[in-house]
């Protein structure tokens, strides 16, 4: 059963493995979870649905869950581990997606682009207004979480010849060598970088890691992003510091209050707040990361098929049953 949008080349290739495809995109909550009792789904594919320990208590013949993206926070691993349910996910294949969408936060932030359309669209024309941008070149990028996506944005950064800084739990020599990237304490890095962009997990660990004391530390002049997880950023210190002045701006497309429909009204008090740029957590959203996503959820699946071995399992290594 796939409950979310996906693309038809994974459709097809499902159905020529000989799979019963179930495709019910904008199923979720209580729907899903009968859907999943009365159809007997060995599979669940999801991308932003939710899957919840209920849904898969209820799914006694589930046997994998496939999340159409990298993190997992959406789906209840723990009660999965517990029914005996694999959870996979596919890594870095939107990696190159989000770093395109995060470089060009970046530039909107620097040149008010989202401000100068909304005037523009009025009828004002305010060129004094906005020829103050000061550019990307020789400006310090810190980045928190030199990840896979963290490195696509390093990788970016560098044709602009930003200055790379980064903080990570687990040191990443190899591409300090390939990019010129240096390793920071996280004070160091908000104290020095003009631009501060999150690339992190979410859940426990990272709940609010960047906080008021965080962004209390940071240049006036700076800017942060957040195209990580919603948790991670403390929204309402973020909002305070915009309506004070104590940072420059700020771009997300992810938070902590995030519709469950794909069209629904958007709540979040940061809509509101000034130097604020925004997008509808859209970071994977490219056809190039979606077809390449699509075939790796057939390839999983396949793969759990033939052998029962669950690639990019998060809760569990050794073998399953087959389907």
């Amino acid at each position: 059963m796939i409950a979310d949008k996906f693309e038809e080349n994974g459709l097809a290739r499902l159905r020529e493995m000989g799979c019963d495809v179930l495709y019910k995109p904008g199923t979720s909550g209580p729907a899903l979870t009968a859907a999943l009792r009365e159809t007997g789904a060995r599979v669940l594919v999801v991308r932003s649905t939710r899957v919840t320990g209920e849904m898969l208590r209820a799914a006694e013949n589930l046997k994998l869950v496939i999340r159409a993206g990298s993190g997992t926070d959406t789906i209840d691993v723990d009660a999965a581990t517990e029914c005996d349910i694999r959870v996979c996910n596919c890594p870095g294949l939107n990696s190159v997606a989000v770093a395109e969408l995060t470089i060009g936060l970046m530039i909107a932030l620097d040149r008010r682009i989202a401000d100068e359309t909304n005037d523009l669209r009025r009828g004002v024309w305010n060129k004094k207004e906005y020829s103050r941008a000061r550019g990307l070149k020789g400006r310090t990028l810190g980045i928190i979480g030199l990840g896979r996506i963290g490195y696509e944005v390093a990788s970016r950064a560098k044709a602009f010849e930003m200055r790379l800084i980064y903080h990570d739990v687990v040191p990443r020599p190899d591409i300090e060598r390939e990019l010129g990237v240096r390793q920071v304490p996280l004070e160091q890095l908000l104290r020095e970088s003009d631009f501060i962009t999150l690339h992190v997990t979410g859940g426990k660990e990272n709940h609010h890691l960047i906080g008021a004391r965080e962004i209390a530390q940071m240049k006036p002049t700076a800017y942060l992003l957040n195209c990580s997880r919603g948790d991670v950023l403390d929204e309402q210190a973020l909002i305070e510091a915009l309506e004070s002045g104590r940072i420059a701006g700020a771009a997300m497309d992810v938070y902590e209050i995030e519709p469950a429909a794909t069209d629904s009204e958007f709540k979040d008090p940061v809509r509101t707040a000034p130097r604020f740029c925004g997008t509808h957590h859209v970071g994977a959203s490219t056809e190039q990361a979606q077809l390449a996503i699509a075939e790796e959820v057939a390839h999983i699946v396949e793969r759990f098929m033939e052998r029962g071995e669950a690639l990019h399992c998060v809760n569990a290594r050794q073998p399953a049953d087959r389907l």
